[in-house]
């Protein structure tokens, strides 16, 4: 896409989630190195290069390259301090070895559909407006449409994709209705699924419906095409060691999946001895590579609500790496006050069994 005169600002197409309490979180510093995995259109990138007083050096990643054709004009001003490169974010580390960097002081991926790719008909990602059935976050990789999942997967592979990512209760009934369906004739656009799937609901089901029926199989559906579970915990299995001793990485997910990966990696990042209980001394070695630094998720303000409904599922998480130099030797010091409080029970029980013996004599 050109960027001329009629391209939309990012600030008008699409609204950062929790934006502040993600750079907050990473507390940038001049000097520092950043990624952002999921640039986008600029907006959570802009606001880390500003609070880092334009001193910072940042590299973005998207896989849209008409998101990072906006991106490229919003982080304009910050001239050659700013690299972004056209990859999935799971391929951070090849990205970081192409521009020479070893590590990063902070790191951040906001992994939900943007408003220029929901609001788009042509992307298919949604069925607000009727358009091809596409939903490639990259329409320019070999990747498939989702057009032909839909028209190609097994019964049992559709169910599972359903069932799977959009937890939907009547996954079954709605990939019978597909397969039904695609035997007279292709499903091609949004609109044709989506009145399919509202159709193979139950008219109960339907009645009581928050969201349209078609809501969780588009979900599912675009998560399968895009490996978006997969992509996640291939940038959770390397980014630790990427980021600098003190570095936090945030991650901001919009489904109950990816915030379950999310929220049980980091707790393994943090976990320490792992040794059962009623052993004195830890045999384990295991120490914590991470300090979660958000417990519990953050979650959007009503404040923020107000201004972007879309964000109301959004939930922020954050650890920070820890120095592994210090770990070893809270680790030594751990070892050595276990077995010196392991000493004094045994010199207490020998002392005691002593006094019991003498007692007895």
């Amino acid at each position: 896409m050109n960027s001329d005169t009629s391209m939309p600002s990012p600030e008008s197409v699409h609204i950062s989630v929790l934006l502040n309490e993600a750079v907050d979180a990473l507390a940038p510093k001049a000097g520092g190195r950043y990624l952002d995995g999921t640039v986008g259109m600029g907006g959570h990138s802009f606001a880390i290069m500003e609070r880092t007083g334009g001193e910072g050096f940042l590299c973005g990643l998207d896989r849209d390259t008409q998101a990072l054709e906006l991106a490229r004009i919003r982080l304009a001003p910050f001239g050659d301090r700013v690299h972004l490169v056209h990859t999935r974010y799971s391929e951070f580390e090849a990205a970081l070895d192409g521009i020479g960097w070893d590590a990063v002081d902070g790191a951040l991926i906001d992994i939900g559909v943007s408003s220029l790719q929901i609001d788009s008909a042509e992307r298919g990602f949604s069925f607000s407006s009727d358009g091809p059935l596409d939903m490639r976050m990259d329409r320019d990789s070999e990747e498939l449409p989702v057009s032909r999942l839909v028209n190609r997967a097994k019964l049992e592979d559709l169910k599972d994709i359903i069932e799977r990512y959009g937890e939907d209760p009547q996954a079954g009934r709605i990939a019978r209705a597909i397969v039904e369906a695609r035997v007279r004739k292709p499903i091609e656009t949004t609109g044709e699924l989506a009145a399919l799937v509202e159709r193979a609901y139950p008219a109960a089901w339907r009645a009581k419906a928050r969201n349209h029926p078609a809501t969780r199989t588009f979900q599912a559906l675009r998560m399968a095409v895009n490996d978006e579970i997969g992509e996640l915990e291939r940038f959770l299995d390397a980014i630790l060691g990427r980021l600098k001793p003190g570095g936090r990485v945030a991650v901001i997910s919009f489904h109950s999946l990816e915030d379950r990966v999310v929220k049980h990696r980091m707790k393994a990042w943090a976990q320490g001895c792992i040794c059962p209980k009623h052993i004195p001394v830890c045999v384990c070695h295991h120490v914590p590579e991470a300090l979660l630094v958000t417990p519990k998720p953050v979650c959007p303000s009503e404040r923020e609500l107000m201004l972007n409904p879309r964000a109301g599922s959004a939930k922020l998480r954050v650890a920070e790496k820890l120095d592994p130099h210090a770990r070893q030797a809270d680790e030594e010091s751990g070892e050595e006050a276990a077995r010196l409080r392991y000493e004094a029970k045994r010199a207490a029980r020998l002392a005691r069994h002593g006094r019991e013996g003498r007692e007895r004599a």
